[in-house]
């Protein structure tokens, strides 16, 4: 069967690939991989004092972990406009398009619980080094499957790499740079993240009209590939191995203590609630633009333009007001164009016999209440809890992951069974349960802030619990 072969060929790959880094450490191998094997083989200094500024010299470490940022998001959102030539190519249905980034988010789900405690305990260099590396092969292990269920399957494994971004790359920043400079390196890093989606719709469209679909998985398994050497040149090491030896028991405990915690449970999930609508447009938006409203691919992803462009901003307006409104305002304000400009969309598919422009500009709406909100509601759901913080931010990414892969999952349904018009009501109902639950979740959180004094801190809260 064409699929077991698909599975068989990966995995003499990945090993291929194993066997070839490991024979960069032996000595005798002459001057063919002289550099490569002293990169490998260095020597790593735990650091001892955090960098005060960014200069010249520390900032390599945080631009190659933005590049692996960058090329396993963009490995999502440049992947959609090959979609339907991945399914002419294997001989199925559109209906496999937005199976691609449901199995990418299944992947991302994985393992978050795992790469944060491993990286306490070994060190923050090798797990991320190993999840870049591991990257950057299941890209090159696309040219290997000739068949969709071999393709999904490579897409889970590929989702895997937004595994070790948040657990172990935010975190080695942070450790690695005072305060300030911290702030200015995750600050690049989320641009980055919200640049993302905007490039990658338009490449992905431009590079299929001109090269074939495996063409973008060979691009970014390049940007792969710079990254693992930059990270393993000048990434410092931020923990002391073997440090933090908590029993894998205890993790367990902690995970099943904040599952137990309504209020951390309510505040992750307005998290994928607010970002469906917009997740389920990427996933869905090649099938309703291309293949339902005859647009080009080029045109296609022009129309993504003003989309991630109201993100980008929303989120600058969001910096912006940040020291003018209390904390969890904006939320509030981002209601409206969320829940309005999903009603515009709506209403233009019933309505209107040329729905695309509404449905751009509704989606454009959407998109600025998100960058509005998404901040705030990250940072509500991360204190509401007195759980260690990289146990919440891990328990945090799965649940979004795993509601993102199962949201959009619905959203396929929705238009299978109502076609653009499903998907618009699909939107609508989304964002009405988002404004439910953060009416609920944002005011607790507003009102600690105002009057801390009145509340309980998060330590005495967890013995309370």
């Amino acid at each position: 069967m064409p699929q077991a072969l698909d599975l068989c060929r990966i995995y003499g790959f990945f090993r291929a690939g194993a066997a070839v880094l490991k024979s960069c450490r032996k000595p005798g191998l002459g001057p063919v991989r002289p550099w490569l094997r002293s990169l490998l083989s260095r020597k790593v200094v735990v650091l001892q004092s955090k960098h005060v500024s960014l200069s010249a010299a520390n900032l390599l470490f945080p631009l190659a972990l933005v590049l692996f940022e960058f090329a396993v998001y963009i490995a999502n959102d440049m992947v959609q406009p090959a979609m339907l030539q991945v399914t002419r190519e294997f001989m199925v249905g559109s209906s496999w398009v937005p199976t691609s980034m449901t199995a990418f988010l299944v992947g991302g789900a994985l393992l978050p619980w795992l790469t944060g405690p491993l990286s306490d305990r070994i060190g923050r260099r090798p797990v991320l080094l190993f999840g870049v590396g591991f990257f950057m092969l299941s890209c090159l292990a696309t040219y290997l499957v000739h068949s969709i269920e071999g393709f999904i399957a490579l897409r889970v494994v590929q989702g895997m790499g937004l595994c070790f971004i948040n657990a172990v790359g935010y975190a080695a920043v942070q450790e690695a740079f005072e305060e300030t400079a911290a702030v200015k390196v995750t600050a690049l890093m989320a641009n980055v993240a919200l640049i993302a989606p905007l490039v990658g719709p338009l490449a992905g469209a431009a590079l299929v009209e001109i090269a074939p679909w495996r063409s973008c998985f060979l691009l970014i398994a390049l940007m792969a590939g710079l990254a693992l050497l930059g990270l393993v040149w000048k990434m410092p090491e931020t923990v002391v191995p073997g440090q933090n030896r908590q029993p894998l028991a205890q993790m367990g405990a902690d995970y099943l203590r904040l599952l137990k915690q309504s209020r951390f449970v309510l505040s992750a999930l307005c998290i994928p609630l607010l970002a469906l609508p917009l997740m389920g447009w990427i996933a869905l938006s090649p099938v309703l633009l291309v293949q339902d409203l005859g647009m080009s691919t080029l045109q296609y992803g022009l129309m993504q333009l003003p989309v991630f462009g109201g993100l980008i901003g929303g989120n600058f307006a969001l910096v912006l007001l940040a020291e003018r409104w209390p904390l969890g305002r904006s939320v509030f304000v981002g209601m409206g164009p969320i829940v309005g400009g999903l009603l515009l969309m709506l209403c233009g598919v019933l309505f209107t016999a040329e729905p695309v422009w509404l449905m751009v500009a509704g989606m454009s709406l959407m998109s600025f209440g998100e960058g509005l909100s998404f901040g705030v509601l990250y940072r509500f759901a991360l204190m509401s809890s007195p759980v260690a913080k990289g146990t919440v931010s891990a328990a945090m990414s799965m649940l979004s992951m795993a509601g993102y892969a199962l949201g959009i999952e619905l959203f396929r349904l929705a238009y299978m069974a109502g076609g653009i018009a499903g998907f618009a009501a699909c939107s609508v109902l989304t964002a009405v349960l988002f404004v439910l639950l953060a009416r609920r979740t944002v005011p607790q959180a507003m009102a600690e802030r105002a009057a801390p004094a009145d509340y309980l801190p998060l330590e005495l809260q967890g013995q309370n619990s």
